[in-house]
This record gives structure tokens, C-alpha cells and sequence, in this order.
């Protein structure tokens, strides 16, 4: 397992490079692959030597070989943050892999798929993340992409299960995510932006996938947090009351939450208000 985790540390680290030029270059609605990545300050293509994650940038004093021109801590940091990520989704979903290796091949299939689905939720998830605290934008190019992949490797999924109806669960829980997004969006306008309902759509999609408790914890979590982030802007008088807060990185905080411990928590909430 320790092996295991490991890789994906560093898988995730790599994906993590990868990242920082999506989050750099979508908003602009640049390619992703080309041009090769290069200095800002004076255009010197970064070489390979020069671009492995991490590494390089503490090796290099966070400054560019060629001009000196100084590297933003966020690119190490994003790059930390998924392989961080990739291990945590590795701890959740590997253990039904490897339970089911010796047992059956076809769920073995299905949970190794539902891991690799659940990986690529995490580098969206990092990636949007980073660009809506950038520039307040939950780019179309990367999320709605999301729901085709999502629906058809959670549908893969669900056949290989023998439960092809069980996407239905993850459709219903899109839909009632989009639709009540979608409400406070036209209840409140300036409230929330378009991109977050349409976010809202693929979290639901994911978490119902795994269930209704972590579809409600998963929505419920985001606001919660969100609004402790804005309790604590008013009290330290960092922000003001119609401080714009990006909710993106909140919404996929809370879904974070939901995928790890919707279940438990659900079932704590229910036994604390006495309605289980």
C-alpha cells in the first residue's frame, strides 16, 4: 500500500505541472499543448531539466536559469496540492480495488475504473479551483467536458457492477444539485454565477454516484464552508458584506467532504437531531 501510495503521490505531483499550465492557459483560452511552456519575463522555452515538479523550482531558488526573473510559489504549491490529493482518493477508493482483485475480475474492473474516475475529479477539481480564485470563472472547456466523462465511465462503472440502473441515482443527484443551484441563481442574481450551477451539476453527479448521504453532505458542506470563510472576512475586516468570494473552491471543497465522509457524518447528523 505504501508503494502504492507513493505513485500516486508522484503521479499526482506530475498531473500537478500539468495543471498550472490549464489553470494559466484556459481562462485565456489558450492550448493546452502548444506552445511548449516558457518564461514569462523573457520567453526562454523551459527545458526538461528545468520542469520537473517541484524539484525544480527549489533547485532553481524559485527563479527562471535565464533571466532570473523570480517563480511564483503556486506552481510548486498546485503541484503539491494534487499529489496530496491523488493520495487521499487513492486511500478512499484502492481498498475495494485490491478487495476485489483476488475475488472477482469484473469488480475489480469496476472499482479500479471508479478510482480512476474519482482521480480525474480531483485534478478538475484543482484545476477550477485555481482558476475561480484567479479570475472568478468556472471555465466551460473543462466542465462541462466533466459530465460526459463522468457520465460514461460512472455508467462503465455501474454495467461492470451488474447495476446499470444505479446511474440513474447519479443523474438524479446532477439534476437536484444544477436545479437548486439554479434556483439561488435566479432567486439571487450576482449571488452566484452561471459557472457554479453548472458545477453544481457535475458534484451532484459524482456524489450521487456514491449515494444520497453524500450528495446531501456534499451540497450542504460547500455552503458551510463558504460561509465560514465569509463569517471569518467580516470579523477579521478583510471583506465587507458585498465582498465578492469566489464559491467554486468552496462547492468542490464540500463535495470533497461528501465523497470522504458523507456517510458518516449523515448518520451523526441524523442520531444528534433524533430523526434516526
Amino acid at each position: 500500500m505504501i508503494v502504492l501510495l507513493a505513485f500516486a503521490a508522484a503521479f499526482g505531483i506530475a498531473i500537478g505541472s500539468f495543471l498550472n499550465v490549464v489553470a494559466h492557459r484556459v481562462p485565456a483560452g489558450l492550448s493546452v499543448v502548444s506552445p511548449p511552456s516558457a518564461c514569462p519575463g523573457c520567453g526562454s522555452a523551459i527545458t526538461a531539466r528545468d520542469n520537473v515538479p517541484v524539484v525544480s523550482w527549489l533547485l532553481l531558488h524559485a527563479r527562471c536559469r535565464t533571466c532570473r526573473e523570480p517563480i511564483s510559489a503556486r506552481y510548486p504549491i498546485v503541484e503539491a496540492i494534487t499529489g496530496v490529493v491523488f493520495v487521499v482518493v487513492s486511500l478512499r477508493f484502492a481498498p475495494a480495488f485490491a478487495e476485489q482483485l483476488l475475488l472477482s475480475p469484473r469488480l475489480a474492473a469496476a472499482a479500479g475504473l471508479e478510482w480512476i474516475v474519482f482521480l480525474y475529479l480531483g485534478a478538475v477539481s484543482v484545476a477550477l479551483a485555481a482558476i475561480d480564485i484567479d479570475v472568478r470563472r468556472l471555465p466551460d472547456r473543462i466542465v462541462l467536458p466533466s459530465y460526459v466523462v463522468g457520465v460514461a465511465l460512472l455508467g462503465a462503472v455501474d454495467l461492470l457492477r451488474g447495476d446499470p440502473t444505479a446511474v440513474g441515482t447519479a443523474l438524479a443527484g446532477s439534476g437536484a444539485a444544477a436545479l437548486l443551484f439554479a434556483v439561488l441563481w435566479f432567486a439571487r442574481p450576482g449571488g452566484m454565477g452561471l459557472g457554479d450551477v453548472k458545477l453544481a451539476g457535475v458534484l451532484g453527479l459524482f456524489l450521487g454516484q456514491l449515494g444520497v448521504a453524500q450528495l446531501a453532505v456534499g451540497i450542504s458542506a460547500g455552503f458551510l464552508l463558504g460561509g465560514i470563510f465569509g463569517v471569518a472576512l467580516l470579523l477579521s475586516r478583510r471583506g465587507g458584506r458585498r465582498t465578492a468570494i469566489p464559491f467554486g473552491p468552496w462547492m468542490l471543497a464540500g463535495a470533497w467532504v461528501g465523497v470522504l465522509a458523507g456517510e458518516p457524518l449523515a448518520a451523526a447528523y441524523l442520531t444528534v437531531t433524533g430523526l434516526t
